[in-house]
């Protein structure tokens, strides 16, 4: 597997239900994990993010209220951004911002995706995207 420069590590408040919510709703696959504090690296094709369970020497700079990440939404590029969204109503997470399609200017041209936006158990706001 290869690292990438960036990977943004969440802190969340039951490592079980994120695990619930990244591999078997959005499709990461995990890559590690460690126990003491609970903690996984996950990999979605080249996408990586870290969870590591709330504890008392966390590195955390305000109160972990919720929704946490706020102001910060990551994009996840996934191959079917509607299976992804299916599998996660049917866990019991409601959209956000309900599937669409959005175009973006890229340079001297434009870009077209379908996305969905989440917040995962923590209230992470997660969209997911689809690159038409």
């Amino acid at each position: 597997m290869e690292w990438n420069p960036l990977v943004p590590e969440l802190t969340v408040t039951e490592l079980a239900r994120s695990l619930r919510f990244y591999v078997d709703g959005v499709g990461f696959a995990v890559r590690y994990t460690r126990e003491d504090p609970p903690f996984a690296y996950l990999d979605l094709d080249g996408a990586q993010i870290m969870l590591e369970q709330d504890h008392e020497s966390a590195w955390v700079t305000a109160a972990p209220e919720h929704p946490r990440g706020r102001g910060l939404n990551l994009q996840i590029e996934v191959p079917d951004v509607s299976a992804a969204r299916d599998r996660l109503l049917a866990a019991g997470h409601d959209a956000f911002r309900e599937l669409h399609e959005s175009r973006s200017r890229v340079g001297d041209g434009w870009e077209s995706q379908r996305e969905y936006l989440v917040l995962d158990p923590d209230g992470y706001l997660i969209r997911l995207v689809q690159i038409l």
